[in-house]
């Protein structure tokens, strides 16, 4: 079996992006649906991860705002974790970051998938805060030039 693939999601694929991560958030981790999708989903980056059936199983966005970006909403359905979707939106979301000139990425991660960023290469700043009910801290990592 080959590792998981991700691609910049086309507007065709948006509807399956917002239901997984209506999934993954809202049903499964208890984020009001009125917060998880915002009016930055109209001109960020998607990141899609399709599984063997087809069916989009890991997605993240990419604000870019000159040097620095912002990378979010990483959703990952439950029965794919583990298997290498994440890290392939995560490296796909860093390529797009790059070829926008983005020097610096910084992301709210969730405490349980903290090890995952910092074996991304991420470092935690700051201290452990709550958004939407959640454990989360600040982690900041720079890109190659």
């Amino acid at each position: 079996m080959s590792a998981p693939t991700a691609v910049v999601a086309t507007a065709a694929d948006l509807p399956e992006v917002a239901a997984l991560r209506t999934r993954v958030f809202v049903a499964e981790q208890g984020v009001p649906a009125e917060i998880e999708q915002d009016a930055a989903d109209a001109t960020a980056v998607h990141v899609l991860s399709r599984d063997a059936a087809g069916r989009v199983v890991a997605t993240g966005r990419l604000l870019a705002s000159g040097r620095t970006a912002a990378i979010g909403r990483m959703a990952t359905d439950a029965a794919a974790r583990g298997r290498g979707h994440a890290a392939a939106v995560l490296a796909e979301l860093h390529r797009q970051a790059v070829l926008r000139g983005v020097a610096d990425v910084e992301l709210h991660a969730q405490l349980t998938a903290r090890g995952f960023y910092e074996r991304a290469g991420y470092a935690a700043v700051g201290e452990v805060y709550e958004e939407a009910g959640i454990a989360h801290i600040t982690m900041r990592r720079s890109l190659p030039e």
